[in-house]
């Protein structure tokens, strides 16, 4: 028999991931680790044995049933797996509970267990996200029946009484821009509001509740008169007819995930808090959310990274491993380096938002955390999609064949970027959060993050790019289109700046335990660049775009 190729293997992702380790060995009191851990360990396990099982079997979309055999409308999803096994391993792992306990450690908790699921998830982590969020809106709202009504479902730790939440805000006018939603809510003699619309765009149809945006009957036009709504699907078992799933969208990727388009024909709802301002009362979901978006954009990276190393080890190539091959050894180590980045700042927000919550942060940290998110929920998504190509081509022709596993990464990695806000309205966003204080956050936070480490060379390159972004700001200030034309190059300055004084804080504290990686990370980061500052030439692009 000829040459056969001897396939990548996953290592158990929790005993093999350095980072991880590190990050909670420098961030959690030990008395908080022996649950996590144990939690951690079967996550790990669990991502092994659903990548065995990915690579050997058949890879399965959900199908919609709209009517049963004898006409009656049902509207039934048949799930994947993983999405069958969905509420047993979200509650026996508290994946989602974790994040809502009494800790100011409780979100970095929460989403060490979700960097571990996420891929084997295949990617029931999205519903999840949603009902985090919803959970965080609710508690926000103070709305005391919704708070007694679905949070014992939402952060059940029993799988048999566990409810996701749904997120139902897009439209056929668009996403992020809601002003011109069509969704009207009415109200019955007795007092009942009822939804009637259709929402283009539901990750979640299959949850048992959502929140959704509707505009009063009889308010104003415009994003001010929209109220947020709490809907529940279900009549026990069966589908609650003012449901209607007109059908599932057929997209790039994140094929296990049941993406609908849906009916609203009278549907129960209840409003959060007053009928008007309902995207301010979505605001508190909005870090949470974004917050998911980051950690499983770095989880992608590390599966793809990991995946691409053990087979560098595996492949020879002219005499050699391809792991021995300079060229190919410099392409991982850059790929590493970045990767470094970005998980060091997806999971300072992470720790900064559970401060934030349990209010025991620094003045600075909630202006910080306001900035951060955005920023890392952009730069995380686009980073995952180019690392991710880039793993794709270290298996030169095998990384374009679908049986390996390997295409979906890509495949996958590319919705970071459009969920919970594209780039440019991330980047939009971050502008909006420089306001007042917040640039001044920042340096502060720099500073601290710096504190104690010897890369001289680094830390002037954090603090001149800065130095630079601000002039940038000062400079534009006058001029709003220059401004907007230009944030999408100020957020990722900011992100890569912020990414590289928490890698050297995170450098400082391994040295000190005998590993040097963190800081050789450090090094080849700051490399790569902090400065993508550019000053657009609107007449240019006027040329370009004629």
């Amino acid at each position: 028999m000829g040459f056969t190729q001897d396939a990548p293997q996953l290592a158990q992702p929790w005993h093999s991931d350095r980072l991880l380790h590190a990050l909670l060995d420098r961030t959690l009191p030990a008395e908080r680790r022996a649950a996590l851990d144990i939690d951690l360990a079967a996550l790990g396990d669990y991502a092994q044995m659903a990548w065995l099982r990915a690579t050997h079997s058949i890879r399965r979309k959900p199908a919609l049933t709209r009517w049963d055999a004898w006409g009656q409308r049902v509207d039934r999803i048949e799930l994947t797996t993983a999405w069958l096994e969905g509420p047993q391993l979200t509650t026996r792992h508290a994946v989602l509970a974790a994040g809502h306990t009494d800790s100011a450690h409780a979100r970095l908790e929460e989403f060490a267990r979700v960097y571990l699921y996420h891929l084997a998830s295949e990617f029931y982590t999205c519903p999840l996200a949603m009902t985090d969020g919803a959970a965080t809106a609710i508690k926000a709202a103070g709305n005391q029946a919704l708070i007694d009504r679905a949070l014992p479902h939402f952060l059940s730790r029993d799988a048999s009484a566990f409810w996701l939440s749904g997120q139902w805000m897009t439209e056929n006018t668009g996403g992020s821009d809601v002003g011109h939603t069509e969704t009207v809510a009415r109200q019955n003699a007795n007092g009942q509001w009822r939804l009637h619309g259709r929402k283009w765009f539901s990750s979640a149809v299959v949850g048992e509740a959502a929140l959704a945006l509707a505009r009063p009957e009889g308010a104003g036009s415009g994003t001010a008169a929209l109220a947020l709504f709490y809907v529940e699907t279900m009549d026990g078992e069966q589908r609650k007819p003012e449901l209607i799933i007109d059908r599932l969208k057929d997209k790039l990727g994140t094929h296990e995930l049941p993406t609908a388009e849906i009916h609203l024909d009278g549907l129960p709802a209840w409003p959060l808090g007053e009928l008007a301002h309902g995207v301010r009362q979505v605001a508190p979901m909005l870090n949470v959310t974004r917050t998911w978006n980051a950690i499983c954009a770095i989880a992608s990276m590390a599966r793809a990274i990991s995946l691409a190393r053990d087979y560098a080890t595996r492949r020879q190539a002219f005499g050699r491993p391809l792991i021995e091959q300079p060229l190919h050894a410099q392409t991982l180590a850059d790929m590493q380096a970045e990767f470094e980045g970005a998980f060091a700042l997806a999971f300072e927000v992470a720790h900064l938002l559970g401060r934030v919550e349990h209010g025991v942060a620094a003045p600075h940290e909630a202006a910080l955390l306001r900035l951060l998110t955005p920023l890392a929920k952009l730069w995380t998504g686009k980073l995952a999609v180019k690392l991710c190509s880039e793993a794709l081509e270290c298996f030169g022709g095998a990384g374009y064949i679908e049986d390996t596993g390997l295409p979906q990464l890509l495949r996958d990695a590319q919705v970071y970027a459009i969920w919970e806000g594209t780039t440019n309205v991330l980047s939009l966003d971050s502008l909006r959060a420089l306001a007042g204080d917040t640039f001044a956050a920042l340096r502060t936070a720099s500073a601290a993050w710096l504190d104690g480490n010897d890369d001289m060379h680094a830390a002037s390159a954090i603090r001149q790019t800065l130095d630079a972004a601000a002039r940038w700001l000062d400079q534009h200030a006058a001029t709003r289109d220059t401004l907007e034309a230009g944030a999408r190059g100020l957020a990722i300055t900011l992100a890569r700046c912020a990414s590289a004084a928490l890698l050297a804080r995170q450098a400082s504290w391994s040295s000190l335990h005998g590993d040097q990686r963190p800081a050789a990370a450090l090094q080849r980061f700051v490399g790569h660049g902090l400065n993508r500052l550019a000053t657009p030439d609107a007449g240019n692009t006027s040329l370009l775009l004629g």
